[in-house]
């Protein structure tokens, strides 16, 4: 196999720990570097995936952040599409009643109103800080800067994850894309964008999705997956991943993607 470009997704794919890339994926990725674009493709903030750039090497590629709606390329912004404050004000209200804690993001800026587990693992995993303020006073923020959200992370109880989805969905689903990640999370970004959108708007003159293997676990990658030149899933992906993609390679705990690499791609 031989493609100009290699997107992937990171968290439950390309990283083999909660946080970390291998020494064995960094050394495949080493190899084909200089013939093929490496893309990190991620629902992350900026800070959350920089750091995986550099020890990859490579800090010359562009980063596509929030599920796509957001492409950084080094200290220049490529794309920004976010949520605007009246529809974060309208979902606030919906999230108030039932006692759910609203994660705001834009570029860097990542709020919260208070310290969970959830929110320490973050902390932990993406190797990045929020700041602890009332989500009013970050929407009165926002609203004075002429800002919005890149994504929302809805922190829930699985009662009132159960609730709010079919509220969030009759009230912003022409809107918005509603991803449930698991019983208590909820992740919210622009529909306008994807992470297949993002790829699409990287590609350059000659260039065409056939012209990119990806790789991902989960139901925000199946549409990059389905619609790349080859789309491949680790073995501890969503099984409605694996169902739609190319090839299925290891778990991101075997180094999955980095054997792919190996055994695979050609240069």
């Amino acid at each position: 196999m031989n493609y100009k470009i290699l997107c992937s997704d990171l968290d439950g794919t390309l990283l083999s720990t909660k946080s970390n890339v291998s020494s064995f994926t960094i050394s495949q990725i080493k190899r084909i570097k200089d013939t093929t674009r490496i893309i990190l493709v991620s629902a992350r903030m900026p800070n959350g995936m920089y750091y995986i750039q550099e020890n990859l090497g490579i800090t010359d590629q562009p980063i596509i952040c929030y599920n796509g709606a957001l492409i950084r390329y080094g200290n220049q912004e490529i794309l920004s599409v976010f949520i605007p404050v009246h529809v974060l004000q309208k979902i606030h209200e919906l999230t108030f009643e039932l006692n759910a804690d609203m994660g705001l993001y834009y570029n860097n800026e990542w709020y919260v109103p208070n310290i969970s587990e959830r929110v320490e693992k973050e902390i932990k995993y993406t190797k990045t800080t929020p700041v602890f303020q009332e989500t009013t006073t970050t929407l009165s923020n926002w609203e004075q800067r002429q800002l919005g959200a890149h994504k929302i992370m809805l922190m829930c109880t699985p009662e009132s994850a159960d609730r709010l989805m079919p509220q969030l969905a009759h009230t912003f689903g022409n809107e918005l894309n509603l991803y449930r990640s698991n019983d208590t999370l909820i992740e919210i970004a622009p529909k306008a964008v994807s992470k297949l959108t993002a790829i699409r708007s990287l590609l350059n003159k000659g260039e065409e999705l056939d012209d990119v293997i990806a790789f991902g676990d989960n139901y925000n990658d199946i549409e990059m997956l389905e619609h790349v030149g080859c789309g491949v899933a680790v073995a501890n992906g969503r099984e409605e991943v694996k169902a739609i993609a190319n090839h299925i390679t290891l778990k991101n705990t075997e180094d999955g993607v980095a054997h792919f690499i190996k055994n695979h791609l050609v240069f």
